[in-house]
């Protein structure tokens, strides 16, 4: 089951280092990481669904949302939105 986020993940990810402006690849390297962590956690605590992942991630959200200035914040926020379509 995690296999169907890695693959999505996987084929995101090569299309915006294949055709991505700067920002595209900042916001999607800083969302693998999260994405990464996210499903961990989600695998360690034993099942995954679309739901499971989408608390997690607005989790990571709210971090980012500290960490990140507005406009990156933005960015980030799109890609997640982006991302979660691939699902």
């Amino acid at each position: 089951m995690f296999e169907k986020y890695d693959t999505a993940l996987d084929n995101w990810i090569e299309g915006i280092v294949a055709s991505g402006d700067d920002d595209a690849l900042f916001a999607s390297g800083y969302l693998q990481g999260h994405f990464a962590v996210a499903l961990a956690e989600l695998e360690t605590e034993g099942g995954i669904d679309n739901a499971l992942l989408d608390g997690k991630m607005e989790k990571c959200l709210e971090t980012a949302r500290g960490e990140l200035s507005d406009a990156d914040y933005a960015l980030v926020e799109a890609a997640w939105a982006q991302l979660r379509g691939q699902f």
